[in-house]
């Protein structure tokens, strides 16, 4: 029987709007050992006092101060996909005791649903006929921007997580083969996508067979974690082996394609298309007519791409994408340590 008596405590370094309050207090009732702590003050000092009871921590950008003066901290849970910005002080903070990062994937349905949803604009070319309608140009057709078939297409999907595993899913019934390259075919934390993979004799490759993986497919969508191994991991040669019917759909981190290379890729016919919904520059400067492009390549004035600003994770106000937070708590208030989505320090992911 559990000994109720031992709170556990979980510290909120934000603040929660109230539906979102009262969802997890609602996801936790049962666990009357688990108090949630939602600081009234974000100011440093008041989270550094109440850091040392925590024994688990939510937030996105924790301080080291605040991390250092956690001396209970067993789990820190960073609610969103990107943790490169955690590795190094999470790192260093393990040298001395263990504390776990677990990061979420609470968004992975949207950001797969968004995905599709790119991949479709860009075939069906979605915003061109949309942008003819708006000028009043009305019935365009096939002369001036025809629909590519995704029947019969080879879909890449680079890496094979939470996000492309859904996207496999979800493009099952259009009748296209699939090839999966992935950094460790061993390591699989559900099973249940790689046991689908070797019953359709789906394509399987690691980075060391990238080449072959390329020429193999037609169409490639990137959902892989920002890592020194990813960055520029697709440049102009990697594009050609795509070749001239290629389409390209990156979900992941702006810096795993090389900007120039796309965007001559894309100017100069080298692959057909591309949709993009990550970037190269998150604080870009306006020019002089006061727009803001998020690249450094005019990207915008190309036909064959679809622009996204990086809002496939939308929306963010829906609940249920907390729930693995809630599991993972739950699981700690058990005394287990198989928690949802536990980053590899080493690796970076």
């Amino acid at each position: 029987m559990k000994n109720h008596t031992l709170k556990i405590n979980v510290l909120f370094i934000w603040k929660p709007a109230d539906r979102l309050k009262e969802y997890l207090r609602d996801g936790l009732k049962n666990l009357v050992e688990v108090n949630l702590i939602f600081p009234e003050s974000l100011e440093q000092d008041k989270l550094n006092e109440l850091a040392p009871k925590a024994d688990i921590i939510i937030g996105w950008r924790p301080t080291p101060e605040l991390l250092n003066v956690a001396t209970r901290l067993k789990l820190f849970i960073n609610p969103g996909a990107g943790i490169k910005h955690l590795i190094d002080m999470f790192t260093e903070v393990n040298k001395g005791r263990k504390v776990t990062l677990a990061n979420g994937h609470g968004n992975s349905y949207f950001t797969a649903q968004h995905t599709v949803a790119l991949l479709m604009a860009l075939t069906n070319k979605v915003m061109a006929h949309h942008n003819w309608m708006v000028e009043g140009e009305w019935r365009k057709g096939d002369a001036d921007g025809a629909s590519v078939p995704l029947r019969d297409r080879k879909i890449g999907l680079l890496g094979y997580g939470h996000i492309n595993r859904k996207v496999h899913r979800f493009l099952s019934g259009f009748d296209v083969d699939f090839a999966v390259c992935r950094n460790n075919w061993d390591d699989d934390n559900d099973g249940e996508g790689l046991l689908r993979c070797a019953r359709n004799d789906m394509g399987r490759y690691t980075p060391e067979s990238l080449d072959a993986f390329l020429t193999e497919i037609d169409t490639l969508i990137i959902a892989v974690p920002q890592t020194p191994e990813t960055e520029a991991l697709i440049g102009m040669k990697e594009l050609k082996q795509l070749g001239e019917s290629g389409l390209i759909v990156n979900v992941a981190r702006g810096s795993v394609v090389d900007e120039t290379s796309l965007y001559c890729a894309l100017k100069d016919g080298v692959i057909a298309g591309a949709a993009l919904d990550v970037w190269y520059d998150y604080s870009p400067d306006a020019d002089e007519d006061g727009k803001k492009y998020p690249c450094t390549q005019p990207f915008h004035t190309l036909d064959n791409v679809v622009l996204s600003p990086h809002r496939a994770a939308s929306p963010f106000s829906d609940l249920k994408r907390w729930d693995e937070v809630v599991e993972n708590v739950s699981r700690f208030s058990q005394g287990r340590d198989d928690f949802l989505n536990v980053v590899k320090l080493d690796r970076q992911y």
